[in-house]
């Protein structure tokens, strides 16, 4: 539906928003699957972020990063969903989500991406406390830098640094015997 609509349009704004942001469509689908839930919620939210997104197109500074860009508005509308929606309140309540932002205390099971993963390496990451799985989702499968990151879940670089590094050592203890079975290591 997003790309009809830009199809039609057919302007100068549009061919832009196009081949800067709808390559990243893929990744904003999975976070928003992450945060949702379920794939009709996630749907809608990616929409959404989409259509904000082209609205807002001309505050996008060209040259810094796009697919941040859109998890900021992700994260931003799904916020505002839930302040307007209650249909979301089963997945993570709103005053959790406004006080460590993006910690959000939600456990997405193999819907992160069941094509990415396979089933075990989906399980430890899965069992990741909340704080540490969201940073190495955003930096290890979204390859966002820490700054990026650190705007994305407010909080200092220095925090975004040592919760990858200690979700990053988890997951060596968690598949290490994965790691020997497959030849990684």
């Amino acid at each position: 539906m997003i790309t009809e609509m830009l199809m039609e349009e057919g302007n100068l704004k549009s061919e832009r928003f196009q081949e800067t942001a709808i390559k990243h469509i893929d990744s904003i689908y999975r976070f928003a699957l992450y945060m949702a839930k379920n794939d009709n919620d996630a749907q809608d939210l990616v929409q959404d972020t989409y259509l904000r997104a082209y609205r807002f197109f001309d505050k996008f500074e060209e040259g810094t990063n796009c697919k941040a860009w859109l998890l900021k508005i992700l994260k931003n509308t799904f916020i505002n969903n839930l302040r307007r929606d209650k249909r979301f309140l089963h997945t993570v309540h709103i005053s959790e989500m406004e006080e460590q932002s993006m910690d959000i205390s939600i456990e997405a099971k193999d819907e992160l991406d069941g094509e990415l993963f396979d089933d075990d390496i989906t399980a430890a990451l899965e069992s990741l406390p909340d704080s540490y799985k969201i940073v190495v989702i955003l930096a290890d499968v979204e390859g966002l830098s820490y700054k990026e990151i650190s705007d994305l879940v407010g909080c200092p670089i220095g925090t975004v640094m040592s919760r990858l590094c200690r979700g990053r050592r988890i997951l060596r203890k968690k598949l290490r015997n994965y790691a020997v079975q497959y030849g990684y290591a």
